[in-house]
């Protein structure tokens, strides 16, 4: 029987205990699921509070660091740890609170500066400083603005370098100064706890203020034509050099050679006299008949021109090669048997007492006239 049937009794048991509510009331039933939780009255308003505060706590202690950052954690305002990358929970606010560091983008920091080299130079150099975050603490609480002491820094360090240097090396040779620059500037930010890192440091450009520039110009080009000349010089010295030496050790060869023949000439005379002195001491007419015609047959091919006894010049011409070669004097014919051709012999008493021949000066032989007359 149905529960509204008239007469009968609408609190027995076969009344349903709840309604079939129709569909589309989801929302509905999640508040009064909700409803029925909390309750109503004052005791529902706390249990939200309650939720609340869950809620906050949960994404409040919950922190999340990606891979670039780096998170210090800061309990009562003091530095507890490092939160490396990846999923962390801490102690809720204001307990311990987090402040994230991107430790791993790099930063550039670019400036001319005006620097004054060793042998007083005024030069602008161009520095450009690539920099990261090495050290998140120190970044935070090293120093005061890390950045700042960075760049001064870097300033004192290229200035402190180049003061040291001449203006041909900042000119020319600046990777030595570049190193040096580096170095330099890192032990300061190591000293300065700035918790920063040099990457990578250049020196592009070094060029003289603009006011001085055309002098520095004209100076350049001197250096130049100055490493031109020198050059020049070098090359020249490298190439005469060798030449003159060669010179030199064919002069020296030449004169040496000389020497040894002029030694083993007068060592040959020398013995040719003595042999000649022997001979003589053996028969003392012909050896002075040979040397008498020996020095003529040597003057008269010799000489071309001859000059007779009385003064009258009798022209000697040599027969040569017609072949072109070298003229040749043709053999002098002077008969032996004519006494005047001969020269006188007279014997002379010397001072030891023995008799010693004197050759005194030839007859002059006779002319083709007088001995045709």
């Amino acid at each position: 029987m149905a529960w509204n049937t008239p007469g009968s009794d609408n609190s027995g048991d076969n009344r349903p205990s709840r309604q079939r509510k129709p569909p589309g009331r989801g929302l509905d039933s999640l508040l009064d699921t909700a409803r029925g939780l909390f309750g109503n009255g004052g005791g529902g308003i706390l249990r939200w509070v309650g939720l609340l505060v869950a809620l906050w706590l949960v994404f409040n202690c919950f922190v999340l660091v990606t891979e670039q950052e780096r998170g210090v954690v800061l309990r009562f305002g003091t530095f507890s740890r490092v939160l490396q990358p990846g999923p962390h929970f801490k102690l809720p606010w204001p307990i311990e609170s987090v402040k994230k560091v991107n430790a791993t983008q790099s930063k550039a920091y670019s400036e001319n500066v005006p620097v004054l080299t060793r042998d007083g130079n005024m030069v602008n150099v161009e520095i450009n400083v690539q920099y990261r975050i090495e050290s998140p603490r120190l970044f935070l609480f090293g120093s005061r603005e890390p950045e700042e002491v960075l760049k001064q820094a870097a300033q004192s360090a290229v200035r402190e370098q180049i003061g040291r240097s001449d203006l041909d090396t900042v000119l020319g040779s600046r990777s030595v100064l570049t190193t040096q620059v580096r170095q330099r500037l890192q032990a300061s930010l190591k000293d300065y706890e700035t918790g920063l890192t040099v990457t990578e440091l250049n020196l592009p450009n070094a060029r003289p203020p603009d006011d001085v520039k055309d002098a520095f110009d004209e100076a350049q080009r001197a250096n130049a034509d100055k490493s031109t000349a020198i050059n020049e010089a070098q090359a020249y010295a490298k190439k005469i050099v060798p030449e003159a030496r060669g010179d030199a050790q064919r002069i020296r060869t030449t004169a040496e050679g000389y020497k040894t023949s002029t030694v083993a000439r007068a060592q040959g005379d020398a013995a040719r006299f003595t042999l000649l002195a022997e001979q003589y001491k053996g028969a003392p007419d012909a050896t002075r008949k040979r040397l008498w015609l020996d020095a003529v047959q040597e003057v008269l091919s010799q000489n071309r021109k001859i000059v007779g006894g009385d003064s009258k010049q009798i022209l000697y011409v040599p027969m040569g090669d017609r072949s072109g070669g070298p003229m040749t004097p043709g053999p002098v014919s002077v008969p032996l048997n004519q006494p005047e051709l001969l020269p006188s012999v007279t014997a002379t008493e010397s001072s030891s007492g023995s008799t010693v021949p004197y050759v005194g000066r030839p007859t002059r032989p006779k002319t083709r006239d007088e001995v045709s007359r």
